[in-house]
């Protein structure tokens, strides 16, 4: 902004001419549009974050998620809703910081709007003063002209009525002309005036020119300040709830490492046994052998049977 200064390159030969002011004011207009802008879409990325995480916490807490596993993994299922709702929190609380943020954007653009309010209240009028003088200069000067006008007009009667026998036709004449000269002076003073009036409002408004572009300047320089640190705090925020999205998974994959599956499955067997080692099972064969021995031997014993039945007889 050093080189750049607004009071040195915002001017214009028109004496009339506001085109330089008219620029500096469009521009602080635009910076002003983009405020609002970055403050509108913070509101709705606010939005967009709060539904977010209002949406992941209903989800967390109302919808289940393995609600019949045991031990090691019913640990790690519970954490990993926890770490969700937390999650869902941290959405929920970025969502309120991005808010108050957009709540400072639109603080920002008030004061500066009051405070542009009141130097565009003494330019415009003194844009005012500078067009009604320039005006009532000119006009002044079209009195003064056409009064010159009016006593060449008296002198070249005078002079064509030289040769005239009538005095009075004469006297006429002559009054005329010192009258036109009287008018012509008195034009000629009023002319002046307007143009030392106006010179002194011209140098009214280079006065007031120059410091509203002092004022425009510190202003535009504020807004950048602002409007940077606002964008980097924006982009600190968004990183940091990038970090503590990852940080809450990792939580979850610590409490869930493959070294536990093991001891899962042991608990699993305590919870359900149901028998012993399916090594120490008769192989298929084996029970066809032995359930043949046993009816044979069941037949063995009833014919024993039988035949001491028959001899006791």
């Amino acid at each position: 902004m050093t080189r750049s200064l607004f009071k040195g390159n915002f001017w214009s030969a028109d004496i009339l001419s506001t085109v330089g002011y008219d620029s500096i004011i469009q521009h602080l207009n635009n910076g002003r549009k983009n405020c609002k802008e970055f403050e509108e879409f913070l509101k709705e990325r606010a939005a967009v974050e709060e539904r977010y995480g209002k949406d992941l916490l209903s989800l967390s807490r109302k919808k289940p998620c393995g609600q019949s596993e045991t031990n090691t993994l019913k640990r790690a299922l519970e954490v990993f809703k926890q770490q969700v709702d937390s999650v869902a929190q941290c959405h929920i609380q970025l969502a309120q910081s991005l808010r108050e943020e957009a709540r400072k954007m639109e603080e920002f653009r008030e004061k500066q709007k009051l405070q542009r309010k009141k130097t565009e209240l003494v330019m415009d009028a003194i844009h005012k003063q500078k067009s009604l003088q320039f005006k009532k200069t000119m006009d002044a000067k079209k009195n003064y002209e056409q009064k010159c006008r009016d006593k060449d007009e008296a002198e070249q009667a005078v002079s064509r009525s030289a040769n005239l026998v009538n005095p009075k036709q004469q006297e006429k004449l002559f009054v005329k002309l010192a009258t036109s000269k009287t008018a012509v002076e008195d034009s000629d003073k009023a002319y002046m005036l307007h143009v030392s009036t106006l010179d002194k409002v011209r140098e009214e408004w280079q006065s007031e020119h120059i410091k509203a572009c002092e004022a425009f300047e510190a202003q535009e320089c504020e807004r950048i300040n602002f409007f940077r640190n606002a964008l980097w705090l924006h982009v600190n925020q968004l990183s940091q709830q990038c970090v503590t999205s990852d940080e809450h998974p990792s939580c979850m994959r610590i409490s869930t490492p493959p070294r536990r599956m093991q001891s899962h499955q042991e608990r699993l067997q305590g919870l359900t046994w149901q028998g012993e080692d399916p090594s120490q099972f008769l192989k298929p064969h084996q029970m066809i052998l032995i359930t043949l021995w046993l009816m044979t031997t069941v037949c063995s014993i009833s014919n024993i049977n039988e035949t001491r039945a028959f001899s006791g007889k």
